[in-house]
């Protein structure tokens, strides 16, 4: 059967329509955890020092960072269904490609393509999203993160699994990327066509300014919290715990897991108490969860500190996302810009840390970035 007549029915065309822009949060969750659970067996087999493993992933940071300018011309050019198409096409690309690099130059290269790929098809997303939720007139943006969750679960629990049998990260990925490939196209070809505004003079490239650099801040300290634990977690259980190769990924899917379901009810409580105190409480949450992790005490403690951080950074991105993308394309990749920065600084500060300090020293700095966050939440008005 055809992809043409698969959605040539009214009533199944409305089903796909509905579920297309889910299966692409979850399709960006499964490839970020998919890359995040190989991680030690890339970093062992390249024999990689952790400030070495924090320069490639300084350059996937550095990828994302600076794809956001172009993400923004993306989306205000073609709309953010094709823009998601491209990237995601991208993103399907690249995957495999990390597992073939030979070297630490090879995966920084490549690591730099991955950030582009995925900083784009998050801000074509994000924007879909956005449009989601102003049709819907209420908050939707945290489910749909929540799907984001689930693609991340599913990624780094399959990651456990691969890692368990023995299955290498190429043949991994490339199964993944196989998979993933139709269901995009579908999902592209199930969204309604993009209503682009045309304007004369707009620009694509903005820094965030005003009341915007409060969600930056709260964005920037979030994105090094939850990039450090999807990069680093793994490599925790390793190097600190003496973990096998599956079952250090489940530090990270047990993170997700949390997000995942805290996400799920994040919508009716920012309606409810206002996104300020849900933001704040949960940044202190997570605190409490890392602090919890890094005394190391067992296996299944450590996990569970992991877990609780998960449920407290739930709400950081949907939320932060949300009331950008109330302002355009342009300012919702302002806020991204500003928010990213934090992926490219904090995993490579956190491998520098590890190798001077320790990971349990280099873990807690996530720990500090959620107090901060609470901090800047409880004031930022723009959030509400």
């Amino acid at each position: 059967m055809s992809t043409v007549s698969l959605l040539s029915t009214p009533s199944r065309l409305t089903r796909f329509q509905s579920g297309a822009t889910p299966f692409l949060f979850i399709l960006l969750g499964v490839i970020y955890a998919s890359w995040a659970a190989r991680i030690p067996a890339i970093r062992d087999a390249l024999q990689l020092s952790p400030s070495q493993l924090g320069m490639v992933l300084l350059g996937g940071g550095f990828g994302a960072v600076g794809s956001f300018p172009l993400a923004a011309w993306l989306v205000g050019k073609f709309g953010g269904r094709r823009a998601a198409w491209y990237a995601g096409l991208g993103l399907i690309v690249v995957l495999p490609a990390l597992a073939l690099a030979p070297d630490m130059l090879w995966l920084t290269i490549v690591a730099v393509g991955l950030g582009a790929a995925s900083g784009c098809f998050d801000v074509a997303i994000n924007a879909l999203g956005t449009a989601d939720e102003k049709a819907a007139g209420r908050s939707t943006m945290s489910l749909l993160h929540a799907w984001f969750s689930v693609g991340a679960v599913s990624g780094a629990l399959l990651g456990s699994a691969m890692a368990g049998f023995a299955i290498t990260p190429l043949m991994h990925f490339g199964i993944a990327s196989i998979l993933l490939l139709l269901p995009l196209y579908i999902a592209y070809q199930a969204l309604p066509p993009d209503q682009i505004e045309q304007t004369g003079n707009r620009t694509y490239f903005a820094i965030a300014h005003g009341p915007l650099v409060a969600l930056g801040i709260i964005g920037f300290c979030g994105a090094v919290a939850e990039g450090s634990i999807a990069d680093w977690s793994g490599v925790f259980m390793k190097d600190q715990m003496a973990a096998h190769d599956g079952v250090a990924p489940l530090a990270y899917a047990a993170f997700a897991a949390l997000m995942l379901l805290a996400r799920l009810v994040c919508d009716r409580m920012k309606d409810r108490f206002g996104a300020r105190r849900i933001v704040a409480f949960g940044a202190a949450l997570a605190a409490g969860g890392i602090f919890i992790a890094i005394t190391a005490l067992n296996i299944p403690l450590t996990i569970a500190g992991f877990a609780i951080a998960g449920a407290g950074f739930a709400a950081v991105f949907p939320f932060v996302f949300s009331a950008a993308g109330r302002h355009g394309s342009t300012a919702l990749a302002a806020v991204a810009t500003f928010s990213y920065s934090g992926g490219l600084i904090g995993p490579p500060v956190i491998g520098f840390l590890a190798q001077g300090w320790g990971m349990q020293a280099a873990i807690g700095l996530i720990g500090v970035m959620a107090i901060a966050i609470a901090v800047v939440a409880s004031r930022a008005r723009w959030l509400e």
